[in-house]
């Protein structure tokens, strides 16, 4: 696998060799070892989550303050445009954003580390999104950053529509008051 770390080192793109040919491909999904090594890491997977969103749909920006998740995320069909924000207070990178397309095609995972909220929006008709985390889901620690705040600027793709929000997404709060890491 080549593993990238994008403007906030912490985060990284990880592309795993992929084997085609007529029939189709194969590649190695998830490997502990060569996840470690990549990251720098030693986390340890709990829990595999798979969602299904149309197309405009926004998830996001998702973290738990406590039980904190660091997440493996990739798409398994159609495709993604996928943020990652610094909450960590004492981080030189807080409050910055960073987002790489994933998608079936292009096979990109992305490595979310605890300490970063967490968002996609589904580029395609359809996407199905699976990501791993290194804790379990705790909705009473559950909370979410406004996707559109100011202050993130985040440079989310045109869509040519509005974003289509949960109730709970549509009412995340501004970075300046929300919930951080030290």
């Amino acid at each position: 696998m080549q593993a990238t770390r994008l403007a906030i080192p912490d985060v990284v793109l990880i592309e795993p060799k992929v084997f085609g040919d007529a029939r189709g491909f194969f590649y190695e999904s998830f490997n502990q070892r060569a996840f470690n090594q990549a990251t720098g890491t030693d986390y340890q997977f709990v829990q595999d989550n798979h969602s299904r969103s149309s197309k405009g749909v926004l998830r996001g920006l998702h973290y738990q303050i406590q039980q904190p998740q660091g997440k493996l995320v990739r798409v398994a069909q159609g495709a993604v445009f996928d943020v990652a924000v610094d909450i960590r207070k004492s981080s030189p990178t807080f409050g910055q954003w960073v987002g790489a397309e994933l998608s079936a095609d292009n096979h990109r995972q992305l490595w979310v580390p605890p300490g970063f909220a967490h968002g996609f929006v589904v580029l395609s008709d359809t996407a199905e999104f699976l990501y791993k985390t290194t804790d379990y889901y705790a909705p009473a620690h559950e909370r979410c950053i406004a996707w559109n705040d100011p202050d993130l600027s985040i440079d989310w793709p045109d869509l040519c529509m509005a974003p289509v929000l949960s109730a709970k997404d549509s009412a995340g709060c501004p970075l300046v008051s929300a919930d951080f890491f030290n």
